[in-house]
């Protein structure tokens, strides 16, 4: 009697490769991740419209104004370049709201916890949100600010108000709208990380961009003199002002103060992020 034995096939297994984490990968996967959410697509529109609009409408009103004879006291001093960037501040804002979106998004959905399993050592994440958040909004403020001015100068043509590209502190003056804006958007993500709250984030940015530079007309003259200046959005504006302007930073130190609240705010979501879980 034979006895029939089976001989299976032996399973190899493969190890899965060990992916290393590197800053590059983590900067790549924040791109993607980035460009994956419909608010960014609809922020950054909504930005670039608030550049290219309020700057259309503020030149054609300065045009009709002027054509009529009856200019505006708050326009006497408008230029091609000054009535172009009339939707900075807007825009500031708009940028600033996806930057909170950017990392406080994650906290609401609970997807930093897969975020953070990714990259177990936690500050590559937020290093690589605030570049590549900056850069986006540095690019898309850079364009909007240049085609707002393309518009102005259009509008304006004729006038002596109109002003080319090749006037004097033009093109500096646009990079450093520019430059604002993606500082403004850094802080905004840094918010983001540090509250852990759409709602709280997006509160925090207006009142420390829009709130306390009005509330600074309660405080005694003497010390409104000496705090605006340093204030967020008072420094930002130096720093694409066209002349500077007495009582106010020039466009250096303007950018450095700047620098400083990014640094600030960075730093404290940082800590946050190191001390507290997801």
């Amino acid at each position: 009697m034979s006895i029939l034995t089976e001989t299976r096939p032996e399973v190899v297994r493969t190890a899965a490769p060990a992916y290393k984490v590197t800053g590059a990968r983590v900067v790549r996967s924040e791109w993607y991740k980035q460009w994956s959410l419909r608010s960014t697509w609809i922020t950054l529109g909504l930005a670039l419209l608030f550049l290219l609009a309020f700057g259309a409408i503020a030149a054609l009103r300065y045009r009709s104004m002027s054509s009529a004879g009856q200019v505006d006291p708050d326009f006497a001093g408008s230029t091609a370049y000054s009535l172009a960037l009339f939707g900075t501040t807007f825009a500031t804002i708009a940028l600033g709201v996806l930057g909170v979106l950017t990392t406080a998004g994650e906290y609401t959905t609970g997807m930093i916890r897969s975020t953070l399993a990714a990259v177990p050592r936690r500050l590559p994440v937020l290093w690589s949100k605030a570049a590549v958040y900056g850069v986006i909004a540095f690019v898309a403020g850079t364009l909007g600010a240049l085609g707002a001015f393309l518009i102005s100068s259009a509008v304006l043509s004729g006038t002596d108000k109109a002003m080319g590209l090749s006037a004097g502190g033009v093109l500096t003056g646009l990079l450093g709208a520019g430059a604002y804006l993606a500082l403004a958007g850094v802080i905004g993500v840094a918010l983001g990380a540090l509250l852990r709250s759409t709602a709280g984030g997006i509160s925090a940015f207006v009142g420390l961009f829009l709130l306390v530079p009005g509330l600074m007309s309660l405080l005694p003259k003497s010390w409104r003199t000496d705090i605006t200046p340093y204030l967020p959005s008072n420094a930002g504006e130096s720093i694409f002002a066209l002349h500077h302007v007495s009582g106010t930073l020039t466009a250096g130190a303007g950018l450095l103060v700047l620098l400083g609240w990014t640094v600030l705010a960075l730093a404290g979501a940082a800590i946050r992020l190191l001390r507290t879980d997801a």
